[in-house]
């Protein structure tokens, strides 16, 4: 979605202070990016091709390199990107898929395949059914064309709009996580995918306003993210367990994707719009309810649910951070109305 100016707008609106927040934010990145040597470092893509990304995929096999796309509009195409150079290193089209419609999220399964989904709804569940597309990470960076799966889903619940899709690093279950002005859900589809019939996503819980997820490489952990939140919730028994823990993901006007790097140090954290800067932050150790977090920089606003001054809980309740995240959820749900797109066969 281009909702860049907008959400600028909603920090300096509805964030006291989010403009200095914004700048102090962006120093802070480049001294996350260089601080985490050790994992991955942060980077700005180059390629003026990609002026939406909108998911990021950390390859196994290139070390260094992240799978992105656009989000709309662009075509059949997935993108390689070096981190040492921000350049693009190889353009994959896909065929066999039809028209994409409104690709959101990109993930790689233990099979070594990428799994690209088509799962985003501007028009808030009009459409009955959306899709995955699956084909293997290519083994030599170059632009090539392959034949990919393409898989049909629908939701138990009825159609809703998604920008998150995970797949699980050790079973291979694939996840989407909806995004909803009441509440979000987190669906699980079934144990395998199937090309020649519907796969029905079940809804397993609840979850707030996300943008992106991404499981931990060893499948302990699930990171999602928002506009205004990023928190990391422990993986136990094909669950999130309890309300999470924080990250303390950068300011990005519009926050759209996360990932872990290949090793699992370092968490990458993408948004949309040319030139777009890609901050990377250090993973801290599990917690000892097995959650992973970073501390919070002064002046960061709190993630829902997470303690803010004074004992405030930012998830339940009127608080403050809950009022913040509305009016700005409600803004960001205004514009969409206004710039929906005419749904497209």
């Amino acid at each position: 979605m281009r909702l860049l100016p907008l959400t600028a707008v909603i920090a300096l609106v509805v964030l006291p202070g989010s403009a200095a927040a914004a700048a102090e934010s962006s120093v802070a990145g480049s001294s996350v990016a260089r601080s985490s040597a050790a994992g991955a470092s942060g980077f700005t893509i180059t390629d003026p091709r990609i002026k939406e990304s909108s998911g990021l995929a950390a390859s196994r096999i290139h070390p260094g390199v992240y799978w992105t796309h656009n989000d709309s509009d662009d075509g059949p195409y997935v993108y390689a990107v070096d981190s040492a150079t921000g350049k693009t290193v190889a353009r994959v089209t896909l065929t066999g898929v039809g028209t994409p419609r409104d690709v959101e999220a990109i993930s790689l399964g233990p099979d070594g395949q990428l799994y690209v989904g088509d799962i985003g709804d501007n028009l808030n569940g009009t459409w009955d059914h959306v899709w995955i597309y699956r084909f293997p990470e290519p083994k030599q960076l170059a632009d090539v064309t392959v034949k990919a799966e393409q898989f049909t889903v629908k939701y138990a619940d009825g159609a809703r709009n998604a920008e998150a899709l995970m797949v699980h690093p050790v079973t291979g279950r694939v996840y989407i996580a909806s995004k909803s002005e009441d509440k979000g859900g987190l669906y699980e589809g079934p144990e395998k995918l199937s090309a020649s019939g519907t796969n029905v996503f079940r809804r397993i819980a609840d979850l707030p306003w996300v943008t992106d997820g991404a499981f931990s490489p060893d499948g302990g952990r699930l990171t999602l993210r928002g506009y205004f939140f990023a928190k990391t919730y422990p993986w136990k028994d094909g669950k999130p367990e309890g309300e999470g823990e924080r990250v303390d993901a950068p300011w990005q006007g519009q926050a759209e994707s996360v990932t872990y790097s290949a090793d699992g140090t370092t968490l990458l954290f993408g948004s949309e719009g040319e030139s777009s800067r890609v901050v990377a932050v250090p993973v801290k150790a599990a917690s000892a309810s097995g959650g992973s977090a970073a501390p919070a920089k002064p002046g960061a606003t709190p993630a829902a649910g997470a303690p803010g001054p004074a004992g405030e809980q930012g998830g339940g309740g009127f608080t403050k951070g809950a009022a913040v995240l509305a009016v700005g959820t409600v803004l960001v749900l205004g514009a969409k109305r206004l710039l929906r797109r005419k749904p497209r066969d």
